[in-house]
């Protein structure tokens, strides 16, 4: 998943967001630190999940990172209100499927599906997170990534 991050820094710049969906310990906030490396932004790129919002600056004059954990959010209204300058920065948004109605015009969504078993476990999400194994979340298994564009910016809706 790191290394789709470090790859997916390669075709996204400024005002450019991505919707990561996936169980718990599917490799979402991995594969953000992935992309946090590719675009070369101030560190350490860590979960979100109660601060809902991060800004990582570029190290290199390029777009800041900002990392949204979308999991507590009801409505794409409570997005927008977080501030976030979608114009100037790569904005990657975990849990945020659903939550772009009247946010953004294009995206990319990508979606993350863990080998069977282990997702149907944790499916409630980061408060589950003290029952699961932290071992199994953070193994090296597979995953089957599917990533589709959305708006003028990705072209019609589709596999990128």
């Amino acid at each position: 998943m790191h290394a789709l991050g470090v790859e997916l820094a390669r075709i996204v710049g400024p005002g450019d967001l991505v919707v990561l969906s996936g169980p718990l310990g599917a490799g979402k906030t991995t594969l953000t630190r992935g992309l946090g490396e590719g675009l070369d932004v101030r560190g350490p790129v860590t979960s979100p999940t109660f601060v809902l919002a991060r800004t990582h600056p570029s190290l290199v004059g390029g777009s800041p990172l900002v990392h949204v954990d979308a999991y507590r959010l009801s409505s794409a209204l409570e997005l927008d209100d977080l501030d976030i300058d979608f114009a100037r920065s790569v904005v990657v948004v975990e849990w945020g499927s659903g939550m772009l109605d009247g946010v953004a015009e294009s995206w990319l969504e990508v979606d993350i599906e863990r080998p069977t078993g282990a997702a149907a476990r944790d499916s409630a999400g980061p408060a589950g997170a003290g029952s699961a194994d932290t071992t199994e979340l953070e193994s090296d298994e597979p995953r089957v990534v599917t990533v589709r564009g959305y708006g003028p910016r990705w072209g019609a809706a589709g596999s990128a």
